[in-house]
Parts: C-alpha cells; sequence; structure tokens
C-alpha cells in the first residue's frame, strides 16, 4: 500500500493505545501455533468477574487473500475474507458472524500518495453506509467520517480530524459526536525505537461541559520488559507491567485504581499470551 496520510481511523490512535492497549482487570490467556499447511491457530480463555469464556481463532493467508475465522463458547461464528490488491492500491474486507446473519458488512478501502477512502455497507434489509476520506501526507492528515441509515434517512454520526507526525511527535486533534466533542491528543517519543513515550490527552464534552484530562506514558526497562502508566483528573490511576519471557511470548500485569472512590480496592489483570 502506499506512503500517504493513513485511514481516517489512524487519526489518534497512537495516544490512544498508549492510554488503552493492554490495560487490563481480566485474567486472559492466549496461545499461538502455526501448522505446516500455514494455518495459524489462537486459542484464548477470559475469566471476567466470576464469567468465563473462551474462544479458538484460525487464520490463513494465501497469495492476496486472508482468511479469518473464530469459534467462541457462545457458538458464535466469526469470519472475515480480506483481499488486497483485488483492484490496484485497494483492500477489499467482508465480514459475517452466525448465527446473526444481519451482521454481515463488506469493506473497500482505496490507498492513495495523498488520499484514502473507505465504505462500509452493512449486508442486510437495511444496511447502514459508513465512509471515511482523507487527505495529506504521511506528516499532516485532514480527514473526515460520516455515517448514513438507509432506513431513516439521517445521518448517524460525522466526524472530522487532523493530526500532524514528527519524527519525534505525533498531535491530533478529532471533532466527533456530531460536534458534540473534542479530543486533543500529543505524543511525544523519547528513544528512536519509539518504545519509551510521554502523552497526553484532553477531551470536552459540550453538551454536558465534561472535561477530561489524561496523562500517561511508556518506558522501556530493557528490550525485554516494559513499563506503562496513565492517570486521568477524575481519579482513575491504571499501570501495568510487560515483559517477554520468551521470543514473541508477553506476560502482562496490570492494574487499576479509583482514588476517589470510597472503596480505594485496586483491581489487578492478567495477561499471558504464548507464541512460537
Amino acid at each position: 500500500m502506499s506512503k500517504g496520510p493513513g485511514l481516517f481511523v489512524d487519526i489518534g490512535k497512537k495516544a490512544k493505545d498508549l492510554l488503552t492497549r493492554d490495560y487490563t482487570s481480566d485474567q486472559k490467556f492466549t496461545v499461538s501455533t502455526y501448522t505446516g499447511a500455514g494455518v495459524a491457530l489462537t486459542s484464548t480463555a477470559l475469566k471476567k468477574g466470576g464469567l468465563s469464556t473462551g474462544d479458538i481463532a484460525a487464520l490463513y493467508k494465501y497469495k492476496n487473500t486472508q482468511f479469518d475465522v473464530k469459534v467462541d463458547t457462545d457458538s458464535n461464528i466469526s469470519t472475515t475474507l480480506t483481499f488486497t490488491e483485488i483492484l490496484p492500491s485497494t483492500k477489499t474486507i467482508a465480514s459475517f458472524k452466525v448465527p446473526d446473519y444481519n451482521s454481515g458488512k463488506l469493506e473497500v478501502q482505496y490507498f492513495h500518495d495523498h488520499a484514502t477512502f473507505t465504505t462500509t455497507i452493512g449486508l442486510n434489509q437495511t444496511p447502514g453506509v459508513d465512509v471515511t476520506a482523507t487527505i495529506g501526507t504521511s506528516a499532516i492528515a485532514f480527514g473526515a467520517e460520516a455515517g448514513y441509515d438507509t432506513t431513516s434517512g439521517n445521518f448517524t454520526k460525522y466526524t472530522a480530524g487532523i493530526s500532524v507526525t514528527k519524527p519525534d511527535s505525533c498531535a491530533s486533534i478529532i471533532l466527533g459526536d456530531k460536534g458534540d466533542s473534542i479530543k486533543v491528543s500529543y505524543v511525544h517519543y523519547l528513544d528512536q525505537l519509539k518504545k519509551s513515550a510521554a502523552v497526553g490527552e484532553i477531551s470536552r464534552r459540550f453538551s454536558t461541559n465534561e472535561n477530561t484530562f489524561t496523562v500517561g506514558g511508556a518506558y522501556a526497562v530493557d528490550h525485554l520488559t516494559l513499563i506503562k502508566a496513565k492517570l486521568n483528573n477524575h481519579g482513575r490511576l491504571g499501570a501495568l507491567l510487560q515483559h517477554e519471557v520468551i521470543p514473541k511470548s508477553l506476560l502482562t500485569i496490570s492494574g487499576e485504581l479509583d482514588t476517589k472512590a470510597l472503596d480505594k480496592s485496586p483491581r489487578f489483570g492478567l495477561a499471558l499470551a504464548l507464541k512460537p
């Protein structure tokens, strides 16, 4: 694909990943294996509160086609087919879930050196349509997103954003919720490998005059160990320790504490992902 501005979902993604990715208060265990035929098998067990769930996923790639299927303990089967370069500079993604036959979607992504476009259509009797467009370069990008309900004839969402990316930093502004919210984020990298970073995010909802300010960061202790932490103005503190036990196998221990709650008991999560 091109080295253009990226998709609209990439605007603000780096800050979001630093503040949310790998944070968990649940117990999760994942094992991945690869067969001789090139099929990747992943088994996941999750315990959330007193409820335990699990799933098995298979991923197979053949030339420009990727087939992904997942079966969970509730007998739901999720399937995703990804086709690359059916047409030049495009990616087509078809997904559906059984037994929810109304969950099918078809997405087409188009990449250009100075623009990207996506169109997503629901595969049901009353399909919704989502469209995104981004223009610019890998250094600066402007984008917009809109959702349209073909049944009611109303727009379900419209969002606009801008991002500025430099070798050691990234900033973004997103106006969302039909103009009711704004989110400003900034990430500054502290090393060349971009493993250590500081992040700040401010969001405001105009209808409720609610403001949320979050600061956080990640610090690479060494090439195997990563520490992350975050704190917002509502008193929610989160931290995690991630260590690569063996190559490509990660052990993550995370916790969260509401410092303003009457019950200040922290919640802890444990995630172990094993890959060959």
